[in-house]
């Protein structure tokens, strides 16, 4: 098998790179799996986008993101549901399978966590099965817990399948990303429980590199540049019986300020370096 057969790069690895630039490089490097963004996906047209990966034959393994859905305002929360059935309509052009989740953090004046992770499910109801029926999977992504208050409220994969057994396995499973988890002892456990219903629905990869910059959302490491151990990740996925694609996604300053080609090459590499 090729060494980057279920390599995924994640289009905000590279974002310095328009789509058509994305779709060359990755022709020339032999990858054939790309994870894309909504915005960048939406400036360029969604069809057209969906086009462009189809004739560079590029699987799009998931699309980034949905979620959002922890307002109690009626007005903001119904507009969180409408964006989110666009997402969903637009992961389907895109021909991917794999919607990922970033569950929103609590409303302002708020410290209801509970009430918050409640609101998630009751979106949920009504987005699974439309989902579905466009045979789009939702996975919730656990974020780490420094994310809880203003970005997503759902910070261990165990609170994220609390979620997601509520439904379908076919309908909403889970996002398993190593920056987020890597510290979580409970969480080869929570990947074995997630394998034996089915619901790992991508898995990603990130180091965690400190000290972490200000705001803290762009502090993704290259992979091997940091304190997690991609191998063993990959060993607690793969025993859960995950087979899929392998997404590299980085939210990292340095990373952009470079040369994109460069920066996907280098990634392709650590890729075959620090995995099995």
């Amino acid at each position: 098998m090729n060494d980057l057969e279920r390599f995924s790069i994640n289009q905000m690895t590279v974002k310095q790179l328009s789509l058509p630039e994305l779709a060359d490089a990755c022709g020339a490097l032999g990858v054939r799996n790309v994870g894309l963004w909504r915005e960048p996906v939406q400036a360029y047209g969604v069809e057209a986008a969906a086009k462009l990966m189809r004739d560079a034959g590029l699987t799009v393994t998931t699309l980034c993101r949905g979620g959002f859905l922890t307002d109690i305002d009626p007005v903001p929360r119904a507009e969180a549901l409408g964006d989110n059935h666009a997402a969903i309509d637009e992961a389907a052009t895109l021909g991917t399978d794999t919607l990922v989740l970033v569950s929103g953090g609590l409303p302002a004046g708020s410290k209801d966590l509970h009430g918050a992770r409640e609101r998630i499910a009751d979106a949920l109801a009504v987005l699974a099965p439309y989902a579905a029926e466009r045979g789009v999977r939702l996975a919730i992504e656990p974020l780490h817990p420094m994310y809880a208050a203003d970005r997503c409220v759902v910070s261990t994969l165990a609170q994220a399948l609390d979620l997601a057994e509520r439904f379908p396995a076919h309908q909403v499973g889970v996002t398993v990303d190593t920056y987020h988890i890597w510290w979580d002892d409970q969480a080869p456990a929570q990947i074995a429980r997630a394998g034996a219903q089915g619901r790992i629905h991508t898995f990603q990869l990130a180091d965690w590199t400190t000290p972490l910059p200000e705001g803290v959302l762009n502090g993704r490491g290259q992979i091997g540049d940091g304190a997690i151990d991609m191998r063993e990740w990959q060993g607690y996925v793969e025993a859960a019986g995950y087979t899929g694609p392998i997404e590299v996604e980085l939210f990292n300053e340095e990373l952009w300020a470079r040369d994109g080609r460069e920066v996907l090459a280098e990634t392709a590499r650590r890729f075959v370096e620090h995995t099995a």
